[in-house]
């Protein structure tokens, strides 16, 4: 028979072998457990990993003769001890201190931990049960807890002691190993999300050239040119439509933060409940559904650029956060208490008249000081009708290609005349769905552009301008009077429906969210009966 030494020895290296062979902390607390039950009574053991930022534990892996196993490299959302338990425990003498680094219970009725534990192993159909609790230590660093259990009461004995005292260190190491693991991949995940986000964006750089840099557009890259290389926040002013994203890509492209993250916030599409999650990311268990920490945007977007679009949709609640961000560059996760520092560089843009928004009081003052640092305003297109044929053989050899056409379709004689002559009060955005919606209707034929803004009326075709900006002569309608007015055509023509890829959100090339803030603000009627 082997003296009391060897049987230490052989447990211990049994186990460590076992705890070891894997990275998958579930898989190797199985393998564990189907040596552990050869010497001591065992129904569940499950490893506790305390976080000290919420100050619990919480299981990371459990292994149930009854259940099966169940865990792995991340933390389960279970609690077994939160942080109010721990509390009570300490005031009531019976939390697991260094002092105390296993604690045999046989007779847990009115022990606290065992109250605690219960929910935890009624799973496993343990309802009275023994169980060992065992504190697990690096260097003086807690890393947590084992607990082992066993159906039925005086199921542990005194020499289990020692036996599991002397395998604390492997059992610490492999839920550390384990831990560490778990945050290289949420790293590596962070990094993949990170690099296709930065692949999307250069697949839509690639698909939104600057059209009319040398033509329409020339004192507009002028300025880009000149402000890229700064720090500076620019702000982008124009019409829907006019390619202000175009100009934010471009700036970021030409500046020092080219090899960081574009990051794109679209104001008017976030609701404000998640607003917080949204910009400034979440922890794990902030919020019912938090079952993993989040980066938000700005974490995303540091050392790189932060482009708002149409931040003139932001409520006043979601500019004062903004505001304090941008003042201080710290912040904090929604549930944490870490502050964090960013290094960003905001580009934001509005189709909105912002002075009249400050002075109506809809848009804060600060905020519309500290980001009016470098106006940058975009033409319509009205404005440089020279670049419509450029834009419209782009738009054909991109759309070719998107919808699989073995051939590119031809203009009419008489389309590019047709094209120019026309306002366009949506922009280059409309431009892009005209020719879209007209490929799509050719079947092979000559594109035509016969009857285009026909039924309009002419305000919606000429530069839009307020009575006072107008001086004098006849009086121009609002821009939000233009702008609800195309709303309601577009809404007439998909027949009311707002999403969908026939609504008017699609013909208008916005955001179904979006569209539907800006009814809002203008006043414009929901559902179909109220455009038929």
């Amino acid at each position: 028979m082997p003296t009391g030494c060897s049987v230490a020895d052989e447990f211990f290296r049994e186990v460590t072998l076992r705890l070891v062979g894997t990275l998958d902390l579930g898989e190797a607390l199985g393998r564990a457990c189907a040596y552990l039950r050869r010497h001591l009574p065992l129904d569940v053991a499950s490893l506790l990993y305390y976080d000290p930022e919420r100050k619990g534990l919480y299981v990371m892996a459990s292994h149930g003769v009854r259940a099966g196993a169940s865990g792995g490299s991340e933390p389960a959302p279970l609690v077994a001890l939160d942080m109010a338990t721990m509390e009570r425990l300490r005031h009531e003498g019976a939390s697991v201190n260094r002092e105390q680094s296993l604690r045999i219970v046989n007779r847990p009725r009115r022990d606290a931990i065992y109250r605690a534990l219960a929910g935890h192993l009624a799973p496993h159909g343990l309802q009275d049960f023994s169980y060992v609790l065992m504190r697990l230590d690096i260097e003086e660093a807690y890393q947590g807890a084992l607990l082992l259990a066993a159906d039925g009461h005086d199921r542990f004995r005194p020499e289990h002691g020692p036996l599991l005292r002397s395998v604390r260190g492997p059992f610490a190491i492999a839920m550390s190993n384990a831990h560490r693991y778990a945050e290289a991949l949420q790293l590596r995940d962070r990094l993949a999300e990170d690099n296709r986000a930065m692949h999307r964006e250069l697949e839509h750089l690639s698909g939104d050239q600057v059209i009319g840099a040398h033509f329409g557009l020339r004192r507009v890259m002028e300025l880009v040119r000149q402000v890229a290389p700064m720090n500076a926040p620019v702000l982008l002013l124009g019409e829907t439509g006019t390619g202000k994203e175009v100009i934010a890509n471009a700036i970021h492209l030409a500046s020092p933060r080219r090899d960081s993250a574009l990051v794109r916030v679209q104001c008017g599409a976030i609701p404000d409940s998640l607003l917080d999650s949204e910009l400034f990311g979440h922890e794990r268990g902030a919020f019912t559904g938090a079952v993993q920490a989040k980066r938000g945007r700005f974490e995303r977007a540091d050392g790189g650029t932060l482009f708002f679009d149409e931040i003139g949709e932001l409520t006043l609640e979601a500019q004062v956060k903004l505001l304090r961000v941008l003042q201080d560059k710290q912040f904090e996760r929604l549930g944490g208490n870490r502050t964090l520092a960013v290094d960003v560089r905001v580009v934001a843009a509005t189709n909105r008249d912002l002075q009249r928004a400050v002075t109506q009081g809809q848009f804060r003052e600060d905020l519309w000081f500290r980001l009016n640092v470098f106006p940058i305003a975009l033409p319509p297109l009205r404005q440089r009708r020279e670049d419509v044929p450029a834009l419209v053989q782009w738009f054909l050899e991109r759309k070719s290609r998107e919808m699989g056409l073995p051939w590119q379709p031809r203009l009419a004689p008489e389309a590019l005349a047709q094209l120019q002559a026309y306002d366009w009060p949506g922009n280059v955005r409309e431009l892009q769905n005209v020719i879209e919606r007209a490929m799509i209707l050719s079947r092979g034929r000559e594109l035509d552009f016969a009857g285009l803004g026909e039924g309009m009326p002419a305000s919606a075709a000429m530069p839009l301008a307020s009575p006072a900006a107008a001086g004098q002569g006849p009086a121009f309608e609002s821009l939000d009077q233009a702008m609800a007015a195309h709303i309601r055509r577009a809404l007439a023509a998909a027949h009311g429906q707002v999403q969908g890829p026939h609504g008017a959100a699609a013909l208008l090339g916005l955001h179904p969210s979006t569209l539907r803030a800006r009814m809002r603000r203008l006043g414009v009627a929901f559902g179909r009966h109220h455009h038929a």
